[in-house]
């Protein structure tokens, strides 16, 4: 019978969490695996026991040791060890206690990553702004050109005045189409009680990707700044969630986007979601009321 989380009931050393991980059906778990994933933030490191007279092994808490048997199941379903991340993000993000903010920030840079890999999360981050703001009849040319631009200023791009341009142009062409709102001058909005999505809405958050990224990638997202964050985020859910069935019942057919966010979803967007509310403090732009 292979074990479970459930059967972790304390804390262990660095033999225990690789006997674990064999007992569940990992046996190509070793030692030097461990201290990989603990340098990247998967895991925390351990902490250390002494003795009056030498000292004991470090220790694992057993909430790491739990962990890491969600990580190996999970490890099945991705590709990329930087997914694995949104994991400990998510328990340090919505539960007190589980995981440090110090193996947070580790997790967070294993998140963003550097290279192809940061160019990713950029791209991720353009994709979902898009998914929030692009009108149904929006053309398959504007949509790409959004997300090109966005996606180029995640990885950092300067934006500069005729770039500013550019992307407020771009927004505009998949937030209000020509061929719905030229007309009728009206502004797109989600809801009554919530910011008006309108092109400088739109423009705002693409610069917040840019500064979260940047930021990161210059090694500037300190314990503090994520602390702050953390606050900033379980502020807006815990708003948007109060609010959420009036705002259903008032967005008619949109009423899904309104929805309860279920545990797969909260660890899934984890690292967009932390993206975007660093980059707005970043920026001194308020949060959004609904998570993007």
């Amino acid at each position: 019978m292979q074990i479970t989380w459930q059967d972790i009931t304390g804390p262990g050393t660095l033999d225990d969490l690789i006997a674990d991980a064999q007992a569940a059906g990992h046996p190509d778990i070793n030692a030097r695996l461990i201290h990989d994933w603990i340098a990247k933030g998967l895991l925390d490191r351990p902490r250390l026991r002494t003795r009056h007279r030498g000292s004991d092994r470090a220790e694992h808490s057993a909430d790491q040791r739990r962990l890491l048997l969600l990580l190996l199941d999970k490890r099945q379903q991705v590709s990329r060890l930087s997914t694995l991340a949104q994991i400990p993000l998510a328990m340090w993000l919505w539960w007190d206690g589980y995981v440090p903010t110090r193996q947070a920030q580790r997790a967070w840079l294993t998140w963003v990553g550097r290279g192809k890999r940061s160019k990713d999360v950029a791209r991720e981050g353009a994709l979902g702004l898009l998914e929030q703001a692009c009108h149904e009849l929006a053309t398959p040319t504007a949509q790409n050109r959004f997300v090109r631009i966005v996606s180029d200023l995640g990885n950092g791009a300067v934006l500069t005045v005729r770039g500013r341009a550019e992307l407020q142009d771009a927004v505009r062409d998949v937030i209000e189409p020509d061929s719905v709102f030229a007309a009728s001058g009206l502004t797109r909005a989600l809801g009554p009680a919530q910011i008006p999505m309108t092109t400088e809405t739109v423009v705002g958050y693409a610069q917040a990707f840019n500064a979260a990224v940047r930021h990161t990638l210059e090694g500037n997202v300190d314990v503090v700044l994520l602390e702050k964050a953390r606050l900033i985020h379980r502020a807006s859910m815990a708003d948007y969630l109060a609010q959420r069935h009036e705002l259903a019942a008032a967005a008619g057919e949109l009423e899904s986007l309104f929805h309860e966010p279920d545990l797969q979803e909260q660890f899934d967007q984890t690292g967009r979601q932390l993206l975007l509310t660093l980059g707005l403090e970043l920026t001194g732009r308020r949060p959004p009321r609904r998570a993007p």
